[in-house]
């Protein structure tokens, strides 16, 4: 806010694409073949990001502008998506469960558009490796300083060890949301990255909402954890919390950086105000 007071949180530009589009993707880059977008009250602009448009594209065909229509159109032809409404605001859980009939009996992904992840290897599919080896949920784990663990679901867990590491890859016992940091059970606090079996739905339709009755994701992997078992992965990669005006900044900054097309005259902008005493 007050960014956000008329237009999706989703759809802030980080440098020239909207913080959904680099989640949409990562997954495709991950091999997801289908994307189900959970979307409320507001939203109709992430459908039209997505959609078809006939008369953009015709404007920048008309003009030459090729560059920009091959850009437009690869967007509309990235991946099938279809929408399903999360009429209230109930929490990260419920949103999930919205797209219960659509997923089926399926395992499928969850990933947060607010935490941009820049890796090599996309974080999703480091997740998705893991599942294909084990079977089993897999959540996005990021190692976090002591003063940070209170904004987190952190995790109680096991190493296992896997490709000869035994930093990686952890079985899950607990998850614990937002603990004061005496009381963690470790500084590994879940990012934005889920790989689930379809038994979690009925792990969150056993869950009772919490505070402003919501239903948080976190208190149906805890009950899945009792039922089946669930794995951790400390992905490779940078994670920028985008949903944070701090780490926005930070994250608009180094994606400008990497930029062939404007990386260096930035590069060189930063240096003058450093040289002139502005930094």
């Amino acid at each position: 806010m007050p960014a956000t007071k008329a237009q999706p949180k989703e759809m802030l530009p980080l440098v020239d694409k909207p913080l959904i589009q680099y989640g949409v993707e990562e997954a495709v880059r991950s091999g997801v073949k289908n994307i189900i977008i959970v979307t409320g009250r507001g939203k109709s602009a992430i459908e039209d990001h997505f959609d078809v448009s006939f008369e953009l594209e015709h404007l920048l065909e008309s003009r030459g502008k090729e560059d920009l229509l091959a850009a437009v159109r690869a967007i509309s032809e990235m991946i099938e998506i279809a929408y399903v409404r999360q009429k209230e605001a109930l929490g990260l859980g419920h949103a999930v469960l919205r797209a219960r009939d659509l997923v089926g009996e399926e395992p499928f992904a969850v990933v947060l558009s607010d935490d941009v992840i820049e890796a090599e290897v996309p974080c999703l599919r480091q997740l998705l490796q893991i599942y294909e080896t084990y079977g089993a949920s897999v959540l996005a784990l990021m190692e976090v300083p002591k003063e940070q663990v209170p904004a987190y679901g952190i995790v109680e867990a096991a190493p296992v060890r896997h490709n000869g590491c035994q930093d990686r890859l952890f079985r899950i016992r607990d998850l614990v949301e937002k603990p004061a940091a005496k009381d963690a059970p470790s500084n590994l606090a879940v990012i934005g990255r889920y790989v689930l079996t379809p038994e979690i739905f009925a792990c969150i339709e056993a869950t009772e909402p919490g505070k402003g009755g919501e239903i948080q994701l976190t208190d149906g992997i805890r009950h899945l954890v009792a039922r089946q078992p669930v794995y951790g992965y400390r992905f490779e990669g940078k994670r920028y919390d985008a949903g944070d005006k701090l780490g926005f900044l930070m994250a608009t900054v180094e994606f400008a950086l990497r930029r062939p097309d404007l990386g260096g005259r930035f590069r060189e902008y930063l240096k003058s105000l450093l040289n002139s005493g502005s930094l």
